[in-house]
This record gives C-alpha cells, structure tokens and sequence, in this order.
C-alpha cells in the first residue's frame, strides 16, 4: 500500500485512533462498549469479550481485525513490504468460520470498496505473500498449522473460544510475538477453558456485553442495526427469568431490576442475555458468583478493624514454583494475601522470620508440610510456637467430618479444607465471607473441580491437573484453604496432637 503525500497525515491519525478508521473508511457506527473494545485491541496484546446473544461481538471482532489488517504493515519508498502482517481467524467449526466470522469481514470489505487485495475462499490475498488475513476452522488434532503465522504484525481472531480447546491456545500463545494481538470472543456457558480464564486474567483487557444494557433495549428502538432489540430482551425476562419481592431481592442470586419490577434469572439468562458466567457450573467447587459477592463485601468493610484469631494459612514454594503465600484471614474477613518470589529454592528461615511478625496476640499458622511447608514448620516449633504453630497435610484422613449440612464426607483432609472453604462462600448458608479482590486467586478458586465418590465422599481433583490447566501452581487457593484446617486448641498435649493433626 503506497502512501500519498497529501494523504500522509490522515493515514497516520488512522494508526493512532482505529475507531477513527473504522469511522472514516469502513462507515460503520460503533456503539460505546464496542468502541472501548476497538481501543483496547489497539492499545493491548490481549483483550476477552463475553457477550449475550446479538450484542455485535464477532462485528467489533471483524473491524479490529480489519483495522490490523490495513493499518499495521510497513513498506519502503520503493514500495516494498518490510514490515509484514498476517491475520488469522478461527473458531470451533467450519460452520462458524463460514456463516459468523467471514460473512462480517465481506460486508465490511465491499463497503469500504478502497482495500487492496482480494476476496478468495475465506481470506484477503495481496500482491505480497506475506501480507494477508485468512480464515479456518481450529483443529485440536492439528496444532501446527498455527505455526506459519510469524510475522512482525500478527493477530489472532477467536469466536465461540470456550469451544476452543486448550493445545490450540497453547500453540496460538507460541506465536505471539513482536506486535501481536489475540481478541477472543465468545457466550460464557463454562466456567472452565481458557477463555474463561482470561477473563479474570491480568494478561487480558476483558469486557463483558450485557443485552440489558444495549442501546437498542435501553432507548427501545433500533439504534444499531443488526444488535439485540428490547422485544427479544422483554421475551426472554418472561421466559427465563422469576419475579420476586424486594424483600428476596439477593445480589448473590445475580437479580437484576426490569421495568420497575425485579427478577430472578435462570443461567440460561445469565448467559444469553446478561453475558455473564452461569452460576453454577457442573462439577465447579466454587461459582464466580460468589467470589463476586465476597468482593464487593470486602469493599466495603476493608476500612474495619479485625480483632480475634488471625489464620495464616501458608504455602511454601519450592523448585518450579513462582511464590510462598500467606493468606491471612479473621473469621470471615481475608485481611491480605502476601506473595515472596522464591527465586526457584526454599528459604526455610526466611519465610519463618517472615511469619514470627504476626506472633505476638491470638495467631494460627496453618503450614502445608507436605514437601518445603516442613522445614518452616519445624522452625517455628524450634521458635517456641508449639501452640500457634500446626502441620496441615491434605492427604491425611477426613474421618469424623462433614459439611455444613451433615451430609457429605470427605476421601481426605484436602477435600474437607476446599469444601469448607465452599462452604464459607456459599449464599446458601448467609455467607458474609469478604474476600480481597485478586485475578490470581479467583483464576484457581473457579479452576477447582470435585467429584463425588461411589462411596459418597467428596474428593477434590489432583492439584496435578489445576496446575496443567492454569500453567502455574494454585498456591495462593491453597494457602486459603489451609485456614480451614480443623485445629484443636488443647494445651498439655503431645508436639504430634498439637500440630492439629486428625487421625
């Protein structure tokens, strides 16, 4: 693409402002969200968006990757490329490809009609081979197609990416590189999968499209075409969703305010509709809504003081592992959560220092002893903290505990101390635990998985497959956890009993 002089100056107010060039050259009109979510594309290397039904995700998604696609490469005064740019988009089928993705990349290429390049198959073809934006179905079996998309300029495109499997962000994530963007777009049906953890990670901008707030439902007519419209929204409030009183009226249940009356929705709703994760989602320990809620109580009680025992539970980190964690918790409030890189190697006496800053008043250190945890522990026991000082090792028995309920049993200590902290979330039980917001704790908390036994105990999942699937080891949920642990408070008895240990 060779620059005019007189043109010069407005190309490069294009490269600085994409909504401008969407504006100027694609015609589209962008509605606010989907004009923050343009910006964010332009300005981060990663950006999730869980959108309700019709809210013009996979549209926003085709300007940005237009935008990147014209705005991006570089050429010399003698009209050679020298900075190349490759766009790929993908999703779960062929079908998607076809029908969602390419169709919004047409219309929007025909109504600019000043592109280079042409219109083949499912890409855009220029004279230069390494200049293109292309299109295909992702195959979970066929990794290293991903790997011919290097480039100086490279983007990714994901619609419906929770039916993406985790290998092929692995394999995308390889060639991020340079000036690269990833945007995934998709409906929050599972709590599970890499799209669902970006939206809680730090690495990602992330936004969320909810139907009740779309231009169209908030004005009741047709603001932008082609975007959901109130009449859907009014149906679906019917059919999916309970009215309720005020006095029912529960945050923790997602209850949303409609035309002076107040709803209940289904998960169906919150998905659909609200773009939001569904409460509950088959075999998760621990619903995001409830980690939401323990945010916002956290807010606003963090300016009170916090007077009884103070748990700390604390996981020790060793070779491989990024932090040694300390969560500290009264009762129901988690006053902070200190993280110390490790440097790959335990320091046994550091960490204990660390911890003795807290020994003064009523103090419980819950320690994970099973490998690093040990040597802090015996420590503590050598600085005179036989009574404050217990060894919680998640593989030791259960027996003798239960629920809130009396109903369930647990395969190990581990399950009990996870489903206590469950326990402790749940709404259902007039939970007013606060817990600090935390991208990084909320990340493991909704990973955890439990199953229930033949024999009908509860097992937590191998921290094995957590630690595959997040990419680092769940120590701060861990740590968390351990200020669980069953501790008994009797003086007078033997160093083994008082390390709170169960038989």
């Amino acid at each position: 693409m060779q620059i005019v002089q007189p043109a010069h100056r407005l190309f490069y107010a294009w490269v600085n402002d994409w909504n401008k060039f969407a504006a100027d050259v694609m015609q589209v009109s962008l509605d606010p969200q989907q004009q923050e979510i343009l910006y964010a594309v332009q300005t981060q290397s990663r950006v999730a968006v869980a959108s309700g039904t019709a809210r013009g995700k996979d549209y926003v998604a085709a300007v940005a990757a237009l935008c990147f696609m014209y705005l991006t490469p570089r050429f010399n005064d003698k009209n050679e490329l020298i900075a190349n740019t490759k766009v790929a988009l993908t999703a779960p089928t062929g079908r998607q490809v076809a029908n969602i993705m390419y169709p919004e990349i047409v219309r929007l290429y025909n109504k600019a009609g000043c592109f280079p390049g042409r219109l083949v198959a499912f890409d855009i073809r220029t004279e230069y081979d390494e200049w293109f934006l292309t299109g295909f179905k992702a195959d979970e079996h066929r990794h290293e197609a991903w790997s011919g998309f290097h480039a100086v300029n490279t983007m990714f495109v994901v619609t419906e990416a929770s039916g993406i499997d985790d290998g092929t962000f692995s394999a995308i994530e390889g060639n991020l590189q340079a000036n690269s963007k990833l945007l995934i777009v998709f409906n929050p049906n599972r709590m599970i999968g890499y799209a669902a953890k970006a939206m809680f990670s730090p690495r990602f901008k992330s936004f969320r499209l909810d139907d009740l707030n779309a231009p169209n439902v908030l004005q009741k007519r047709q603001v932008y075409a082609g975007q959901v419209d109130y009449e859907w929204v009014k149906d679906k409030v019917e059919a999916w969703c309970t009215p309720i009183r005020q006095e029912d009226f529960s945050e923790e249940k997602g209850d949303f305010k409609w035309e002076g009356g107040l709803y209940r929705p289904n998960d169906t709703f919150r998905v659909k509709v609200r773009g939001m994760f569904p409460e509950v989602s088959e075999d998760a320990l621990i619903p995001y809504l409830w980690i939401e809620m323990a945010n916002k109580r956290w807010e606003a009680q963090k300016n009170e003081n916090r007077t009884g025992y103070r748990k700390i539970g604390v996981d020790i980190a060793g070779m491989g592992r990024d932090s040694t964690v300390f969560v500290h918790r009264f009762d129901d409030f988690v006053t902070q959560i200190d993280m110390f890189q490790s440097g790959g190697e335990a320091d046994h006496m550091k960490s204990a220092g660390r911890l003795m800053q807290y020994s003064k008043g009523k103090v419980e250190y819950l320690i994970d002893t099973i490998g690093e945890g040990a040597g802090v522990y015996s420590r503590l026991i050598e600085l005179g903290m036989l009574t404050k000082a217990f060894s919680c090792k998640a593989s030791h028995s259960a027996k003798g505990l239960t629920d809130l309920t009396g109903e369930y049993s647990f395969a190990n200590m581990r399950a009990y101390m996870f489903w206590a902290l469950r326990d402790w979330l749940n709404p259902q039980f007039n939970s007013k635990a606060c817990l600090p917001p935390n991208q990084l704790l909320t990340q493991e908390l909704i990973e955890i998985q439990y199953q229930v036994q033949s024999n009908g105990s509860i097992i937590i999942e191998a921290k094995e497959k957590i630690k595959e699937r997040l990419g680092r080891s769940p120590d701060i949920s861990d740590a968390l956890a351990n200020t669980f642990f069953p501790v008994k408070r009797q003086k007078g008895l033997p160093i083994s009993q008082i390390s709170g240990m169960l038989p």
